[in-house]
């Protein structure tokens, strides 16, 4: 208890810190920009101040929606005073300057003073450095408010349909044009809008795929999450059957379970949840499908990542495999890919992961595709491709997810159901 006491000191004196830096440069605003931004300011503060202590004090708010809620008043504020922080620091470092001796930067009216606006140039109208410097602050303040609402507003549920053809050598005759749809990263106890995840799930159906894939994180903590969504994720439903695996939210790993009973316990929920859900949940197991003589195995393991759990048995799962002329791997962690599925199983033709949720925030536009969460995980979103030793190609496919966690929205990065077409080559 004390140790958490201690963090929450640090953090708060921290945000105390950053908030009272800004808070002072409103005072250089004129009437009337001063007195809205300078409450504005508070009332960011003094929420981020009890967002903070409720979290760290009450247990009863860290359920996961409280938890989403009071996380994206905290960094709300925190980007919000950053932003506007830069401009403030620029006009401190020139005030710096000057105070030592050096020379100031070049303006027309005086050191402290902008070049007119292009619209008061003959007018004699300047803007003290200040006055332009915090008014940039405030405007620049207001770009992660506005990018959080559309985030939380539209973004959290403007579920994108991504096309992928997958060309496999060896793809027996009977399974070419074969259909999969995947879903990944779920997150049911992030949810807020219930109408709009069954949109998301009509989307899918609608493209009638022929297999299912669903690559783990039903959850966030606890099995009771995904209760009030059994009727949405189990119209989920295709002719050659939905398999799933685990991720590493399913585990119950982030509570404090009051045993190691109890956690057991919700575990054993979660696996039940999947039955219910009526997708085979593939434990370190495979499941083979047959058209005519022809064999294509899905083999599904348990969570194994390199900084996360590692409960996967990838050697238990692929047993008995040997026949299929495909062999397709569901893993949540796109790191097993590089430490366990490249050097060790190279028959396996394509993995497909999720959990990185292509950090919720990034850009892909044109030939730009930027992402945080590119400096954790070398293969982070998309179609990864490598070549194996025999002269073949190893594919890994990263899911962006279907739901949220921490931050309940999504800036730049939507949430993404995959379709995928086999295709013999």
């Amino acid at each position: 208890m004390l140790s958490r006491l201690l963090v929450l000191l640090v953090i708060v004196l921290l945000f105390f810190g950053v908030d009272y830096y800004v808070y002072q440069a409103l005072k250089w605003l004129p009437d009337p920009w001063r007195r809205p931004a300078q409450i504005a300011s508070l009332v960011l503060s003094v929420g981020s101040v009890v967002s903070l202590l409720l979290f760290f004090l009450i247990p009863g708010f860290q359920g996961s929606a409280a938890r989403n809620f009071l996380i994206t008043i905290v960094f709300a504020n925190l980007l919000v005073k950053l932003f506007a922080g830069i401009f403030v620091l620029f006009d401190d470092i020139v005030r710096l300057g000057k105070w030592v001796g050096l020379p100031p930067a070049p303006s027309e009216g005086g050191g402290d003073k902008t070049p007119p606006l292009s619209g008061e140039v003959g007018r004699g109208l300047v803007i003290p450095r200040s006055e332009f410097l915090v008014k940039a602050a405030v405007l620049a303040g207001t770009v992660p408010l506005i990018g959080t609402g559309y985030g939380i507003l539209i973004g959290a549920h403007d579920y994108r349909i991504r096309r992928v053809t997958l060309r496999l050598k060896n793809l027996p005759k009977p399974f070419h044009g074969m259909r999969i749809a995947q879903l990944s990263d779920i997150h049911s106890g992030s949810f807020f809008n219930k109408r709009a995840v069954a949109g998301g799930v009509e989307m899918l159906l609608r493209e009638k795929p022929d297999v299912v894939f669903f690559t783990g994180d039903l959850v966030n903590n606890t099995a009771d999450e995904v209760q009030d969504y059994f009727s949405i994720f189990g119209k989920i439903k295709a002719p050659l059957g939905v398999f799933s695996t685990l991720g590493n939210h399913d585990y119950g790993d982030y509570v404090a379970w009051e045993s190691a009973a109890a956690k057991a316990k919700n575990l054993q929920a979660v696996q039940q949840a999947h039955k219910l859900l009526d997708w085979d949940l593939l434990m370190d197991e495979n499941r083979t499908l047959r058209q005519g003589g022809d064999e294509l195995s899905i083999i599904g393991i348990q969570n194994w990542g390199k900084s996360f759990v590692k409960h996967g048995n990838l050697a238990k799962a692929h047993q008995n495999t040997g026949n299929a002329a495909v062999k397709l791997l569901l893993s949540h962690d796109p790191s097993h890919w590089d430490a366990q599925v490249r050097p060790a199983y190279p028959d396996i033709d394509v993995a497909f992961a999720g959990h990185t949720h292509g950090a919720q925030f990034g850009v892909e536009t044109g030939g730009i595709k930027w992402s945080p969460v590119k400096y954790m995980y070398p293969q982070w979103a998309g179609l990864y491709e490598q070549p194996t030793a025999s002269g073949g190609i190893q594919r890994l496919y990263v899911n962006r997810g279907f739901g949220y966690l921490g931050f309940p929205g999504r800036v730049g990065m939507p949430p993404e159901i995959t379709v995928f077409e086999l295709e013999r080559v």
